[in-house]
């Protein structure tokens, strides 16, 4: 059955569309962290919606569930197959094109395979933005960003992914395709069946198209960096910043001394500011002029206040590239300070200052002797909580320590990364079982055979 399916899907995609050597499936079979290695059957590599269709039928028919992939940046091992040898990876790749952008209705459409990166200098060369901002956008596909609904920095603003999906293409399970990529900012014409494919990770249908809504773009950005004394002075900066910056505030990131150390010590990477116990990274952009003098006025009265220890703005774009550069490489040295548990966690803006210390204590009492990496999107309440090891700690219990943490602040344990395969137990744990059954419902109903993607987000077999 194996043998005849390859060669069936060899004939629907041709000599480049099928990978079944396994030095050449080597990068799809298993994530960016390397923490889930798996072994495909195959990668499917169709170049258009329809070989997408005909993939999906000839793999339903044979019994072989398939793993949609796309950029394979996730953090939660959404992306990658099991190692039982018996499940196709779709990759989709090949579908790479912009297939056109409306400066006017401030659209872009585009296959699923289309690299953000590449939609976002598309839409910069029509004099607009695609707003969603994520480290990973020179290899992050459209198609991964929307089945993930992708975060970013730009979420004080602009809002999650999901907030800029106007319209869908999509396979089923069936290998029916569903063409809802309409162009409407208003359709109230009964269900708004996207929904039910942004952000549940390629379970319930395979995106192989979007149209993402564009915004103007800025002529004039404000990057500023600040020390200030502590997450609750973070958190009334950010008010003073909304009240004094209204919606061109775009970015407003949190980071805690020890990331900083960590930059310093492992990447040779220095703040052109005092040294503190939190810093904040904001951002703001206008289209009209005024936008400085106003960001210079509040950080003035942020600085006079004792909000703000310390401040700088950047004075060119390459300053604000450098200063965006210490908050975007603090992951890598973390990796450079030892093995560490990461916890991508939400709760209401205004609880942080009281989640960060109770979580500090949590780890305290619970696991001495860690080190805890705290940093993130402060503007929209999702801190990266992470927690460097002392040797010989368990990272179960220090998951179940800082995820006790949120649940008393009635926060998620998955802000913007996803479930994947990575937190499959942990959800049905921390959601209530009226929401897990809402869930295996919509499973059943769109997927009955459990055949996309299995065992992420819910378990395998529902």
């Amino acid at each position: 059955m194996s043998a005849d399916l390859v060669s069936r899907l060899a004939a629907i995609l041709g000599p480049s569309g099928l990978l079944a050597d396994e030095a050449d499936m080597a990068s799809y079979a298993i994530d960016w962290r390397r923490l889930f290695p798996g072994r495909p059957l195959c990668v499917a590599r169709p170049a258009s919606t329809a070989e997408v269709s005909e993939v999906v039928k000839a793999c339903r028919a044979a019994g072989a569930a398939i793993v949609p992939q796309g950029g394979n940046t996730g953090l939660a091992g959404g992306a990658v197959p099991d190692a039982s040898g018996g499940q196709v990876v779709l990759s989709l790749t090949r579908m790479n094109k912009v297939r056109a952008v409306d400066p006017v209705g401030l659209t872009i459409s585009a296959d699923a395979g289309c690299i953000l990166k590449v939609a976002q200098d598309a839409a910069a060369e029509a004099g607009r933005l695609l707003p969603i901002s994520l480290a990973a956008e020179g290899s992050a596909t459209l198609g991964g960003v929307v089945s993930t609904n992708a975060g970013g920095v730009n979420v004080v603003r602009y809002g999650m992914a999901r907030a800029l999906v106007l319209g869908l293409e999509v396979v089923l399970a069936d290998g029916t395709i569903v063409d809802m990529a309409r162009q409407l900012r208003k359709d109230n014409a009964g269900y708004d069946l996207k929904q039910l494919f942004i952000g549940t990770e390629g379970t319930l249908g395979i995106v192989t198209g979007a149209v993402l809504r564009l915004v103007p773009r800025p002529r004039h950005t404000v990057t500023a960096l600040l020390s200030v004394p502590s997450p609750q002075a973070a958190l009334d900066l950010l008010a003073l910043a909304q009240e004094e910056l209204g919606d061109t505030l775009s970015a407003f990131e949190l980071m805690s001394g020890y990331s900083f150390d960590l930059l310093k010590r492992h990447l040779n990477l220095t703040p052109p500011i005092a040294s503190g116990d939190w810093f904040v990274l904001l951002e703001a952009g206008a289209s009209l002029s005024g936008l400085r003098e106003a960001a210079e006025a509040a950080l003035a009265a942020a600085l006079e206040n004792g909000t703000a220890l310390d401040g700088v703005i950047a004075e060119t774009g390459a300053q604000a590239t450098q200063l965006w550069a210490l908050r975007e490489h603090i992951t890598d040295g973390e990796a450079r300070e030892g093995k560490s548990m990461k916890h991508d966690v939400s709760v209401p803006i205004v609880d942080v200052p009281a989640f960060l210390e109770a979580a500090d204590i949590a780890i305290e009492n619970g696991a001495p002797g860690a080190k805890v990496n705290a940093f993130g999107h402060l503007g929209d309440g999702n801190i990266h909580y992470n927690v460097v090891l002392a040797p010989g700690q368990d990272g179960a219990a220090i998951n179940t320590l800082v995820h006790d943490v949120v649940a008393r602040f009635a926060g998620s344990i998955s802000a913007e990364h996803g479930i994947g395969q990575y937190r499959v137990d942990e959800l049905l744990l921390r959601r209530a079982p009226a929401e897990i059954a809402l869930a295996r419902t919509l499973k059943t109903a769109l997927d009955p055979d459990d055949f996309l993607n299995p065992g992420k987000v819910l378990p395998a077999g529902g």
